[in-house]
C-alpha cells in the first residue's frame, strides 16, 4: 500500500473554482499533466509515467497504471509536486471549465471511489488512479461517457471536477433513479450502474435524450452534474459559424442550396 500525504487544502471562486493545497516539507500532490495554476518556490515538479502511485514498485506496475490511464483517454504521464522547501508550501490547481470542484475523502468513502474518466483533478500522493469497466455488456455498447470510468483508491483526498451545478445524492438501499450517463460525475462502488433503452421510438428519436440512460441503484452516494463537458462541447460547435459567416451555411443546408460549389 503506497504511503499517503496528508494534505491540507481550501477551494476559492465560485463559478471557476480552483483548489489551493498546502505542503508541507516532503509532502506531495499528484495531478494531470497541464492542471496546475500556480505552485510558490520551494515545490518541484516531476512528470512520471503512469499515475504517479507506483513508482516504488518497479518498471512493470509503471507500465501498467500508463496503460490503464491509456484505456480511459488520459495521458500517459501524470506530475508530481513535491515541497522541498522549508516550511509549508502551496500549489494550485484549476477546473477546467464552469463548475465545481469536489473534495473526496477516500477515507470516509470506504477506500474507492469511480469518476468520470475526465473529472480527475488531483490528489495527494498515494491515491492510486486506475480504470474501472462496467461489467454489463449494455453498459459497454451504450454507455457513452460511463462505460469507461476512473478508479481513485486510497486513505487520502482526491478532487474531482464538475461542470455547472453539482448535486450529492445517498440513494438507500434499492432506490434506483435515472440520469443521462454525462451527467455522472463519481459514486460509491456499492451503487449498481445499468444502461436502460428509453422505450418509445418517438422519445428516443425527438426527445433530445438520446436512446439510453443510466440507471444508478443504491445503497451508496452519488455525484451529478448539470453541465457535462460533451454537452457544453457540442452546444459551442452548434453556435460556431459555418462558411460565409453563418451557423448554418457550410452544413446540411449549405450542401442543398450548392454552397459545396
Amino acid at each position: 500500500m503506497p504511503e499517503m500525504h496528508v494534505i491540507d487544502y481550501k477551494i476559492f471562486g465560485s463559478e471557476m473554482q480552483f483548489v489551493e493545497i498546502e505542503l508541507d516539507p516532503g509532502e506531495a500532490a499528484v495531478a494531470e499533466a497541464g492542471g496546475m495554476m500556480y505552485m510558490e518556490d520551494g515545490i518541484a515538479m516531476e512528470t512520471v509515467f503512469g499515475d504517479g502511485s507506483q513508482q516504488k514498485s518497479g518498471l512493470m506496475s509503471a507500465l501498467m497504471g500508463a496503460g490503464k490511464r491509456l484505456l480511459t483517454g488520459e495521458s500517459l504521464f501524470m506530475t508530481i509536486f513535491v515541497n522541498q522547501g522549508q516550511g509549508k508550501k502551496k500549489v494550485a490547481f484549476a477546473s477546467p471549465y464552469p463548475g465545481k470542484i469536489i473534495p473526496l475523502d477516500l477515507q470516509e468513502l470506504g477506500g474507492q471511489v469511480i469518476c468520470q474518466k475526465d473529472a480527475f483533478l488531483c490528489a495527494a500522493k498515494g491515491v492510486s488512479v486506475g480504470i474501472a469497466f462496467q461489467k454489463k455488456l449494455g453498459v459497454g455498447l451504450f454507455g457513452g461517457e460511463g462505460f469507461i470510468m476512473q478508479k481513485l483508491d486510497g486513505d487520502g483526498y482526491a478532487f474531482v471536477h464538475a461542470g455547472g451545478t453539482l448535486t450529492k445524492r445517498d440513494l438507500v438501499p434499492g432506490e434506483m433513479i435515472r440520469v443521462d450517463t454525462g451527467c455522472i460525475v463519481a459514486l460509491q462502488p456499492s451503487v449498481s450502474y445499468d444502461i436502460e433503452y428509453v422505450g418509445k421510438v418517438k422519445s428516443a428519436l425527438f426527445g433530445g435524450e438520446g436512446l439510453f440512460f443510466a440507471t444508478l441503484r443504491g445503497p451508496g452516494r452519488i455525484w451529478l452534474q448539470s453541465l457535462p463537458f460533451s454537452r457544453l462541447a457540442n452546444r459551442i460547435y452548434a453556435a460556431m459559424p459555418r462558411r460565409g459567416g453563418g451557423k448554418d451555411e457550410g452544413g446540411l443546408l449549405g450542401t442543398l442550396l450548392g454552397g459545396d460549389d
